[in-house]
């Protein structure tokens, strides 16, 4: 049964609707307010006399300024929903029967106002959306490719692989790769990095960020909502619209603190014949705190994260976060950089280090993975050539089967190999930390093997320590061997550590701690993690993984910073935090002020004080999870394709 749900959480954004608004305040509402603060002032000091009677001015004040309360209360009586509005409707009512005019007056008062004030507070939360959708260019320049000249078209007509031109000063509009220019870009809006970032060609570019210095050419990967300040946009979005398991429990508290309060009326009625006290009791209950309050909380805990660079795609992994007590942890890309280098090769006897690198290379020429993505720009900055390979098989956990002219390529670990029946040397085995290394054998003969470094991300170690401080465990969980994974764990203080993983031991891992009841996080970047990340409580993807474990992930960070996945934690747990006192404190507020209501220590003008004055209290207690300066983040204006020259961190571009 809904109970606030139709009043007090906040309506979905409908951006035709508040485009274009400065406020929320209509001239209608403030009139309404306005004429009951008049009505109600006339009846308390009585001066309408001999021409209008208190009583009469009084049934006036509250026919028309009570008109939003009665209709909505009628609206969910008739659909047998129990909400506040009915529940004050009934205070009125009652209030008035007895000759009490200007309490009726106060509380009707009392209630516009707070509803007034809560449509402000939220109005806050849902302009910051309207912000997001108006803040990329309308227009941008595409490169004619054919003469070399510049054409403005609406942002709608860009397509992938067009080539933009984006002036110093403009907003980006597009996710791309850089093909021609340098510049500094301000990013903060979609990874939360405070400082301009250095584009050079081949970098990648987002859309919603700013560029601050020279002229650029890029080319149109992502458009529209493919874009990482789409996918912002589309999250924040889907916040107001979802329904997270503590939003659902809101509302059914809500629910029974209206009945609690009317059975509670019933019965100081049926004790003390009171009515005074009755409609106090009535009154002083007040439940927007949690139902407006929650939505409020979430939809500012997901626009916090997207400041962060996290992209949260809803409010139950949001809520889940905050309750995760394990966080599984991939180990390449994810707590190192994710961009590994060569160290050395090593042949066997009758090979040679070319023939190690360009039978590496022609198995790992087609593949994402960041190790062979490593070994092929390795051997192209070499000046070597590697065949092309055919009939190329990907086996998770384990390497990459290719054929080439020569014959079969085996490319992997020495799982791979030993399954092959292919044996590597003793002499080969890894002897540095945090290494890995890449077999390689041609038909049936073991080649060599490539020894790649992969080192950690400076933030790595403070992440962990600052996850230990806040009670979290930490699990490595890595396909690497167990002397590599063991060496990266000691280095981060890793709580524990599992090496040798396939996809499907990562998957029975993380089965096996949901299973025992923790709250699991898990942490990955690679096809491999995507099983992982889907069976977590909630799955984390580095913004520089693959495709497919970032649709299988609930979360994605943009940054692949891990400190900034930390702070998403934190803000998380602060969200939980405010919900919950919320909670707590509107049931203490409640059952203390009917308890002295029923007392008859509250008369009704006290209650409707109470009553509103804690709604809000709460209500702004949500409020502070909004993003600072919330209606403010398009800079005031639609961009256009050249962009406005503004102020980026305290220097005029």
């Amino acid at each position: 049964m809904s109970t606030e749900e139709e009043h007090c959480r906040i309506a979905p954004v409908q951006e035709a609707e508040h485009e274009g608004d400065e406020h929320v305040l209509t001239w209608q509402g403030l009139s309404r307010i306005l004429f009951v603060a008049v009505c109600a002032l006339g009846v308390w000091l009585r001066f309408p006399q001999p021409w209008l009677a208190p009583a009469i001015l009084g049934v006036l004040g509250l026919l028309v300024g009570g008109w939003p309360i009665y209709k909505e209360a009628g609206e969910n009586l008739l659909a047998r929903r129990m909400t506040m509005e009915l529940s004050m409707m009934i205070a009125i009512v009652a209030a008035a029967a007895i000759g009490q005019f200007l309490t009726a007056l106060v509380i009707t008062l009392f209630v516009l106002v707070a509803e007034a004030l809560e449509e402000m507070t939220v109005y806050r939360g849902r302009r910051a959306i309207v912000d997001l959708l108006e803040f990329l260019p309308r227009s941008a320049f595409i490169v004619q490719q054919d003469h070399g000249t510049t054409q403005e078209v609406p942002i709608t007509a860009i397509q992938s692989d067009d080539v933009l031109l984006v002036h110093p000063g403009a907003k980006i509009p597009v996710d791309g790769t850089v093909l021609r220019g340098q510049s500094a870009v301000d990013q903060s809006r979609i990874t939360g990095e405070s400082l301009p970032v250095e584009k050079t060609p081949g970098t990648l570019v987002y859309a919603g960020s700013i560029n601050q210095l020279g002229a650029l050419e890029i080319r149109v990967d992502r458009i529209g909502r493919d874009t990482s300040y789409g996918k912002i946009v589309e999250v924040v979005e889907q916040a107001e619209r979802s329904r997270a398991p503590v939003q659902r429990l809101a509302d059914r508290m809500a629910g029974y603190l209206v009945y609690f309060a009317l059975s509670a009326a019933i019965l100081t009625y049926l004790f003390t014949r009171d009515l005074h006290s009755t409609i106090a009791v009535i009154i002083v209950a007040g439940a927007c705190g949690i139902a407006a309050g929650t939505p409020l909380a979430i939809l500012g805990g997901i626009a916090q994260a997207a400041r962060l660079g996290a992209i949260i795609k809803g409010g139950t992994p949001l809520e889940t976060l905050g309750r995760v007590d394990i966080i599984a942890i991939d180990k390449t890309g994810t707590v190192t950089i994710g961009k590994p280098a060569i160290e050395r090769v090593l042949p066997v006897a009758g090979a040679t280090i070319d023939e190690v690198l360009l039978a590496a290379a022609a198995a790992e020429r087609h593949s994402e993975h960041p190790l062979g993505q490593a070994i092929v720009s390795h051997v192209r900055s070499l000046g070597l050539v590697p065949d092309e390979s055919t009939d190329f098989r990907y086996l998770p956990g384990l390497g990459i089967q290719v054929a080439v002219e020569g014959g079969d390529i085996l490319v992997g670990n020495v799982i791979l190999m030993r399954s092959r029946g292919i044996t590597p040397p003793l002499d080969m085995t890894i002897s540095a930390a945090a290494t890995s290394e890449v077999f390689v054998a041609q038909n049936g003969r073991l080649l060599g093997a490539v020894v790649i470094v992969d080192a950690i991300r400076p933030e790595s170690r403070e992440a962990m320590d600052t996850l230990r401080s806040l009670g979290i465990r930490t699990t490595l969980l890595s396909g690497d061997s167990a002397t590599v994974a063991e060496a990266v764990g000691e280095q981060l203080r890793i709580d524990a550590v599992q090496a040798n993983l396939l996809p499907e031991d990562k998957l029975a891992v993380i089965t096996r701690m949901v299973t025992q009841g923790h709250v699991v996080a898990m942490v990955g970047d690679g096809v491999n993690d995507a099983p992982a990340l889907s069976r977590a409580s909630v799955g984390i993807a580095m913004g520089s993984g693959t495709d497919v474990a970032r649709e299988s992930a609930a979360i994605v960070l943009l940054g692949n910073d891990l400190a900034r996945f930390v702070d998403t934690v934190i803000l998380a747990r602060r969200v939980r935090l405010t919900i919950w006192q919320n909670f707590v404190g509107t049931v203490l507020v409640d059952a203390a002020g009917i308890l002295f209501a029923a007392m008859g220590f509250i008369d009704p003008l006290m209650a409707a004080f109470i009553h509103v004055s804690s709604e809000m209290f709460f209500i702004l207690n949500s409020a502070r999870l909004l993003p600072f300066g919330a209606g403010k983040w398009a800079g005031g204006a639609h961009g256009n394709a050249q962009g406005d020259i503004r102020t980026v961190q305290g220097k005029a571009v």
